[in-house]
């Protein structure tokens, strides 16, 4: 029997990496994608988009880890802090929603990534929950209009604990996350394996 193919976009990251592991270990055909490696896509680039599904064909899964963010204090909101947010994590997991939505397997899967949403919000978190927030209803909405049977969904990762084991003591008190201890990549990889297996569409999960 052949394998389900899944393309991990963003697999050189902390979570990428945990999850393109978890899924060769359950078996899957794991095709690692992101800006600098042996499979290159760079979410900013349409052109790479276009190109990554020309050389990947029979696809069954696509999951996206890739996309930055930023803090930003209110009383230094630009709009450009708005068009950064939009452009680096929003557009272009929906650009590259809409073409695995075309050319995925029949019944195949479509997980994105919406960031931290914090328990307790955060000074300088207003821009990252209005792109968010903004990214996670976009999903909910179009899932039910996909084809063939293609299931869109969206994990929220919160915290990732190697993510904060990497920042400095003064970084994380300036955020206050002194006393966060946040989710293993491993255990946040599971969410998107569960959205792969899964049966749901249009949801948001959190590790």
């Amino acid at each position: 029997m052949r394998k389900r193919k899944v393309i991990v976009i963003g697999a050189t990251g902390t979570i990428g990496s945990a999850l393109a592991d978890l899924l060769e270990a359950n078996h899957y055909e794991v095709v690692r994608a992101s800006r600098k490696g042996t499979v290159r896509v760079d979410l900013e680039d349409e052109s790479s988009m276009e190109a990554l599904f020309a050389s990947v064909l029979d696809v069954d899964a696509i999951a996206v880890t890739a996309g930055s963010g930023k803090l930003t204090p209110f009383s230094q909101i630009s709009e450009e802090d708005f068009r950064f947010g939009m452009k680096s994590k929003v557009l272009g997991q929906i650009s590259l929603a809409r073409r695995a939505a075309e050319r995925l397997n029949e019944g195949g899967s479509i997980t994105l990534t919406s960031g931290n949403m914090f328990e307790s919000l955060i000074p300088g978190s207003a821009v990252s929950a209005f792109v968010n927030d903004g990214l996670e209803g976009f999903v909910r909405a179009a899932a039910i209009e996909l084809p063939r049977g293609i299931r869109f969904n969206i994990v929220s990762p919160g915290w990732v604990k190697e993510t904060l084991e990497n920042m400095s003591f003064d970084v994380k008190a300036g955020l206050g996350l002194t006393n966060v201890s946040g989710t293993l990549a491993s255990a946040v990889a599971q969410a998107y394996l569960k959205a792969i297996e899964g049966t749901m569409n249009g949801q948001t999960i959190r590790p």
